[in-house]
């Protein structure tokens, strides 16, 4: 089945798999141990039935709401197909919530009714859950309270025929993880799913032989999108991680030939085949005609990704050294741009057309222009959302009169069309001098260095700016435990201190930098399920240190 001509939901799409391919295997899940279970079209879509009529079976009123709490599986997919099929709206929340905002969206979505998925930290984010919501646990979910997959499969007959959805129903309410503040629960119709699956097949064209593996999140919509429902409107094959420890494994296992990842992944790729084959050595070899080519193929197939032909990227600016490294190896990487309001149906770069530091084009359908005073990227969408669940106010400010959406992004565009991000208009600041400093040029290029990972530029009402960096995990072991590593990386950070203030104006240059000591992680807030700083928690926790900082009167300061 190609995308269909007319509109189709994704349940009418797996109807059709269904039918055409009941053997054909669509999803395989690793288990532990490096075992896997592989499930056919047939087999994944009858579990769904039979959830979707042991939850018609508990007589919830229609279209309600029911949450899915976990990491990536098989089942994750299946139940928001089942959510679906008995006729409600799938509630998406992150495996690494903390439990004060699990009951937040929760109580805020009015969810009747939790699946419980495969989970580290379910011990913190249990006590989240109100007492009386009944639970559903997906197969590798954490011994809890509540119904078992399985058990409800054995006892519950398959729904019969194929019920479907109207295009402009509710599907699902994707609460944004956001910098800041509560989350908002963005309400998204079929419609946008069916968008998403139809309109992307110039930038993505997904077949029937292809194969992805999900590991990024899919309680965010980008994973959502470019692997569920890419998957279920043009069926291909969707493998499973087990776990960052076997991550390299699970990629091999899989060989996919369409990757996404996110820039902070990209580079950690990257840097650990620097650690085994330094710059230096690669470039030589690389010049050397045979053996090059032989070279390259060798670091894609150690990555488990020789078979890529599309490589995506996404969520935040990848460094375009990192993207030029790739590039040398074959492997062209694609930005893309887009937001949770609009379904991340926003900006892709096409094949041989991407610029480097530029998100692409306007997907097809998608109207785009920047405000000529603030320089906010103002799009409109076929992937709109219906409004925020609950805060009409709020819903219409984030619109100009003509109905476009304020992506809170600054930006420009190219004469080809294509859309570089430069910064986020609330981001700007201003220091003690009185101009206003946008942070997000100055961290990418202070992020490009290979060994820095992660960077925070600060300064607001400060004599100067200045930046936090997290140093990339080799980086950070080597200098704890030998001087004279820590000493030669310090002098490289001052060079590249230096260098970057070469290109920046007076009042942007940075007095110095910080090197933190605590990782920034998901689990310590530090950064979104998609592994973007969270600025405010960043600034909040070092704020107290920055006098000592200015006073210190030094290029390069180690936190203690």
């Amino acid at each position: 089945m190609s995308a269909a001509s007319t509109p189709r939901t994704p349940l009418a799409c797996i109807y059709d798999w269904e039918r055409r391919c009941p053997d054909t295997v669509h999803f395989t899940q690793p288990v532990g141990g490096g075992n896997v279970v592989e499930y056919t079209w047939k087999q994944a879509v009858d579990q769904a039935r039979r959830i979707a009529a042991y939850l018609q079976s508990l007589n919830f009123p229609p279209k309600s709401q029911i949450a899915i709490l976990g990491k990536n599986s098989a089942h994750w997919i299946i139940a928001d197909w089942a959510i679906w099929m008995a006729g409600h709206v799938t509630v998406p929340l992150y495996p690494t919530l903390a439990a004060d905002t699990v009951r937040y969206i929760l109580e805020h979505s009015e969810s009747k009714l939790l699946f419980v998925g495969k989970l580290d930290g379910w011990a913190a984010m249990k006590p989240g859950v109100p007492k009386d919501l009944p639970v559903v646990t997906l197969p590798l979910a954490p011994p809890t309270e509540g119904e078992q997959w399985d058990d409800i499969l054995a006892r519950t007959a398959p729904l019969q025929g194929n019920p479907d959805r109207d295009l402009d129903e509710m599907a699902t309410i994707v609460y944004t993880s956001g910098s800041t503040g509560q989350p908002k629960g963005v309400m998204q119709s079929f419609r946008s799913f069916y968008v998403c699956g139809t309109k992307m097949v110039d930038i993505m064209p997904s077949k029937p032989d292809d194969r992805m593996i999900s590991y990024l999140p899919l309680a965010h919509v980008a994973e959502r999108i470019v692997v569920e429902t890419q998957s279920t409107y043009h069926g291909f094959h969707v493998f499973f991680a087990e776990s960052l420890e076997t991550f390299l494994d699970d990629l091999k296992r899989a060989r996919p030939t369409i990757f996404f990842s996110v820039p902070r992944l990209w580079t950690k790729f990257q840097l650990g085949v620097e650690a085994k084959l330094p710059k230096k050595k690669q470039e030589i070899l690389f010049r050397i005609p045979i053996l090059g080519r032989r070279v390259k193929r060798k670091i894609l197939e150690g990555l488990g990704l020789d078979h890529v032909r599309i490589g995506l990227t996404g969520a935040a600016p990848l460094p375009p050294p990192t993207i030029a490294w790739y590039r040398s190896l074959g492997l062209e990487l694609l930005e893309a741009y887009g937001m949770t309001e609009n379904m991340a149906y926003s900006h892709f770069s096409r094949p041989n057309a991407a610029r480097i530091g530029y998100v692409g084009q306007a997907n097809v359908g998608v109207e785009c222009r920047i405000d000529p005073e603030t320089r906010e990227v103002l799009v409109k969408s076929p992937g709109q959302m219906m409004g925020y669940f609950k805060e009409p106010q709020k819903t219409a400010e984030c619109y100009t009169a003509d109905g476009f959406f304020k992506t809170g992004d600054m930006g420009e565009i190219d004469s080809e069309g294509r859309l570089r991000i430069t910064g986020r208009v609330k981001e700007l600041f201003k220091t003690s001098k009185g101009k206003y400093v946008a942070p997000v040029p100055i961290e990418n290029k202070l992020g490009a260095h290979p060994k820095v990972e992660a960077v925070c530029v600060g300064g607001a009402n400060q004599p100067a700016t200045f930046a936090l960096m997290l140093l990339a995990e080799d980086a950070r072991k080597a200098a704890a435990n030998d001087a004279d590593y820590r000493a030669a990386l310090e002098g490289e950070l001052k060079t590249l201190i230096d260098e970057v203030n070469a290109g920046l104006d007076p009042h942007e240059q940075l007095a110095f930098a910080v090197v933190v000591k605590e990782p920034w992680t998901i689990d310590n807030g530090a950064l979104t399920p998609t592994m973007k700083i969270r600025r405010n928690v960043i600034e909040e926790r070092t704020a107290p240190k920055i006098d000592g900082w200015f006073a210190a009167r030094k290029a390069v300061i180690w936190d203690a």
